[in-house]
């Protein structure tokens, strides 16, 4: 599919540009463009463009505002050591894109459109690119129904666009390791629902219980299964693993309920090649506690695109605190992070050929 550029004729000054750089955060600025390609029954996807980023207008009937037909995915464009930009596993994202797409009965996107539209903005938006810690330039891809009708019936008319914004590290507690908050009384999916689809909804349900979490000094919410209230799933948007004696390390299978994140499928693969063995079975709370309060669990910690590799140091609930290991960054989980990063920023070998370079 062949991509129109229009260059943005009011952008951001390199003065303002550069000042924002110097603390970008997350998700609190965003670059001059951004891709967008529509879709109808009739034509198929057309009309691709790189465009100025701004407004969208949309009438009150829109349906993705009554029926919340919508998917996204996030993932990083990293900056290599000889200047180049890269992408880490893009096509991972593209084939969950129509997989969250097809749960929701959208149309799928080709791929290969799908990752000419991300690297046609990363190429315009390079100079986005934040030189701090833990930089990168955040990409969000995402698509929503856009007829205007009220009817309980999938849209026949879609828009795909994508966003960009400098980022910086995603945890801003200081605190070398997270806290979390186990929920008893919400439930992020069940069996049969869309659980593993990334999609607006499944973040909303987790609202309330994030607010909880906070509340009592968490940064972030744990998930249980929807059925016995007693399995561990995922917290609100990364995915958990925990670590034993002995070289064991064990993950939630993602069984429909449980996004299959790309950093957990990259973290289960770096530690099968340094030899750990890596089980993706059920665990349940009871369990996570009394491994904890024994000394067999080591370390645990959570992953995903924003945070990459995050330590949990202390699970709190209603039925009391516990902490893992020293309640700080284990050794292994610092392992994979540093072994990750390095490839992601092209400072170590790329075995699996996951970086893509862009230009």
């Amino acid at each position: 599919m062949n991509f129109s550029i229009i260059p943005n004729a009011n952008p951001i000054s390199d003065t303002a540009r550069q000042t924002i750089l110097l603390n970008p955060g997350f998700g609190n600025h965003f670059t001059d463009h951004m891709a967008v390609i529509k879709y109808s029954e009739d034509k198929g996807w057309y009309d691709a463009q790189i465009v100025a980023r701004g407004p969208i207008m949309l009438d009150p009937a829109t349906a993705v505002l009554h029926y919340a037909q919508e998917i996204f995915e996030g993932l990083k464009a990293y900056r290599l050591s000889d200047g180049a930009m890269a992408l880490f596993r893009p096509d991972a994202n593209a084939a969950r894109f129509n997989q969250s797409a097809r749960r929701l009965a959208m149309p799928e996107l080709p791929e290969a459109v799908f990752l000419e539209s991300i690297k046609r903005l990363v190429d315009i938006d390079r100079e986005w690119f934040p030189d701090v810690e833990g930089g990168s330039i955040y990409l969000r891809p995402f698509m929503f129904a856009s007829e205007a009708f009220l009817g309980v019936r999938p849209s026949r008319e879609y828009l795909y666009m994508v966003i960009a914004s400098p980022a910086g590290v995603y945890f801003k507690s200081g605190a070398p390791a997270i806290k979390i908050w186990v929920s008893q009384h919400y439930t992020r999916a069940a069996p049969g629902g869309t659980g593993a689809a990334k999609c607006g909804g499944n973040y909303a349900a987790s609202l309330t219980a994030q607010q909880e979490a906070s509340a009592h000094g968490c940064d972030q919410v744990v998930f249980l299964d929807a059925a016995e209230h007693k399995w561990v799933e995922e917290l609100g948007g990364m995915n958990l693993f925990f670590l034993f004696e002995g070289g064991h390390m064990l993950t939630p299978p993602t069984s429909g309920t449980i996004l299959e994140g790309i950093t957990r499928k990259s973290i289960i693969e770096l530690a099968r090649d340094q030899g750990l063995v890596v089980e993706e079975k059920p665990y349940s709370i009871d369990e996570w506690r009394n491994d904890a309060e024994s000394g067999k669990l080591i370390e645990c910690f959570a992953c995903g695109t924003a945070a990459v590799v995050t330590p949990v140091g202390t699970v709190a609930s209603e039925a009391g605190d516990f902490t893992i290991g020293a309640g700080g960054p284990g050794q292994i989980t610092q392992q994979l992070r540093q072994q990750l990063v390095n490839i992601q920023r092209g400072l170590a070998a790329d075995p699996h050929g996951w970086v893509q370079r862009i230009g």
